[in-house]
């Protein structure tokens, strides 16, 4: 069970500077972060783009300790939506948005993040795209709900992402679906407690398949975070069963990870979008990705052995 003792490594210090110094760290960190700067995931999005994928961006980094970090983030999503216009990119680049960035930890953390991504959201919906607000830890969850509940006010296409293994998911789902807005729907990927989440990987792909079948039977627009060849099939079965035509749910798999079944999928005539993660504060995005399959802990155990 290397998954949550990988998630608690993603908090340490002490072992973000280890990886960060670890010779074959930059290349496995090249397949899951698109680049640095937002000058250099222009070109990812546009590939991505030209090839019939479509793409959500994420900004990373998520630890801030003050307000000024929080801002920076704002500012960093606003410079990558200007970007977005310039190139008209709008209708195929939507973003994702980690409130923890925005400030919600730090004192009045809730009405700084709302204010902070206030205009962001303002601004991804001038140039014809939105936001989705991703889920963290738990104890986060309701100030993000209530965050999202109130930019659905006046930005309805506000989406927001809900974790499968969490036992309050199906509630929550039921409550979404029925809104009209766009949800996301992962497997979770936070090192949980037994009292909130489930432990067993059997039974927290049973609570998705339920999960999914509440959104695709609602009134939402269901956006399928997976890369479970079973669960998207299972998937592509309820949307049938629903009547969803294509255009009425997405797939969502992360840049670097089954690329090849992104281009199937979209070929297929399927909405697929790229979770697209960029910038220099990558660790706990990475360490997230190291947890989530061995095979990737694997693929950069070899890299570090492999470099001298």
């Amino acid at each position: 069970m290397l998954g949550p003792v990988i998630l608690a490594a993603s908090r340490s210090d002490r072992m973000r500077r280890f990886v960060s110094a670890a010779p074959g760290t930059k290349q496995v960190v090249a397949r899951f972060i698109a680049g640095e700067s937002v000058d250099q995931v222009v070109p990812v999005v546009q590939d991505a783009v030209a090839k019939g994928l479509e793409v959500t961006l994420d900004v990373v980094g998520e630890d801030i300790t003050t307000r000024e970090q929080a801002f920076a983030a704002r500012d960093a999503y606003l410079e990558l939506i200007e970007h977005l216009k310039v190139l008209d990119l709008g209708t195929k680049a939507e973003m994702s948005i980690k409130l923890s960035m925005f400030g919600q930890a730090l004192e009045g953390g809730h009405e700084l993040a709302l204010a902070n991504v206030r205009p962001v959201v303002e601004a991804a919906a001038a140039i014809g795209t939105t936001v989705t607000l991703d889920a963290e830890d738990h104890t986060t969850l309701d100030s993000m709900f209530a965050i999202h509940e109130e930019l659905r006010k006046d930005f309805p296409q506000t989406g927001c992402v809900i974790q499968a293994y969490l036992y309050r998911t199906e509630a929550d789902a039921r409550r979404l679906a029925a809104s009209g807005s766009r949800v996301r729907l992962v497997k979770g990927a936070y090192k949980e407690p037994a009292e909130v989440a489930y432990q067993d990987k059997a039974e927290t792909d049973k609570a998705y398949v339920r999960v999914l079948r509440v959104l695709m039977e609602g009134e939402g627009y269901p956006m399928i975070g997976s890369h479970d060849p079973r669960l998207i099939s299972i998937a592509q079965e309820l949307a049938r069963k629903a009547g969803r035509k294509p255009d009425e749910y997405e797939f969502q798999m992360l840049y670097g990870i089954r690329s090849e079944e992104h281009l199937r999928l979209a070929a297929e005539g399927h909405r697929m979008r790229v979770y697209t993660a960029y910038g220099t504060d990558w660790y706990g995005y990475f360490m997230r990705r190291l947890a989530e399959k061995p095979a990737n802990l694997l693929f950069f155990a070899r890299s570090i052995l492999t470099k001298g």
